[in-house]
């Protein structure tokens, strides 16, 4: 999937010279913690976020330094700080180093932004224009359409068991020499792993192909250490 896929489109926006009141009214109206800032000649010029605005004059937490520090801290550094902490307009305040994608910028690009950069919305620019954006609730949404999504048609039992192995094969992690079977939509799954932990990860996979029921565990374990064999849980099955 891509940026354009999840995105929120027509984003809310103000302008680098709307008030910081007009700016926080938009973003208690339309509940959101982000708001992208656009001028009409330049396009997106930054983005006005919760973080921005955590140390104001107004709430007293704009912060002071010992007086030594002052004396170490240039004058224009000081003037910055102050403008950031008492303006009143959102063009004086907004992060300007905004993090953008185009519409065709897969989404494991856009969380690797979003997680590297620690933001919780990217922007999506076409040409320069602001077209939309994503954010974590957008990624939310997404995974719970997929979620609820329904097959469209029934899939036989060898199409369900042909699915599971293909993600078994694709997953680094998973052991060779499982057996799948497949009857009525129940998945078998047996053989011999040396990871408890890889149990878990293999009902996991098995569940979350369309058309599968639920998933029968006669795996055994084998601690590589010590030797020891471990049948799977009595009764195990999801």
């Amino acid at each position: 999937m891509n940026a354009g896929e999840v995105m929120s489109h027509n984003p809310i926006s103000a302008s680098a010279e709307a008030g910081l009141a007009e700016a926080l009214r938009l973003m208690f109206d339309h509940h959101i913690s982000g708001l992208p800032v656009v001028d009409a000649g330049a396009g997106l010029v930054g983005i006005l976020t919760e973080g921005d605005l955590l140390r104001r004059s107004e709430l007293g937490t704009a912060g002071q330094r010992s007086g030594w520090l002052d004396l170490l801290t240039m004058p224009g550094r000081l003037a910055s700080d102050y403008v950031r902490t008492h303006t009143r307009r959102v063009g004086e305040i907004m992060t300007r180093d905004v993090v953008s994608v185009a519409e065709d910028t897969p989404l494991t690009e856009v969380v690797r932004l979003m997680e590297r950069h620690r933001i919780k919305r990217v922007p999506v620019l076409r040409d320069g224009a602001l077209i939309g954006i994503v954010s974590r609730a957008d990624l939310l949404c997404a995974i719970r359409r997929l979620l609820v999504a329904e097959p469209k048609t029934a899939a036989s039992d060898e199409t369900v068991r042909q699915h599971v192995l293909a993600e078994l094969a694709r997953a680094p992690w998973a052991p060779h020499g499982l057996t799948v079977d497949v009857v009525n939509g129940v998945v078998t799954l047996d053989g011999v792993i040396l990871d408890e932990r890889m149990r878990r990860a293999l009902r996991v996979a098995a569940e979350n192909v369309p058309g599968v029921k639920a998933v029968a565990d006669r795996i055994v374990w084998v601690e590589p250490h010590s030797g020891m064999i471990f049948e799977a849980p009595s009764g195990k099955e999801s």
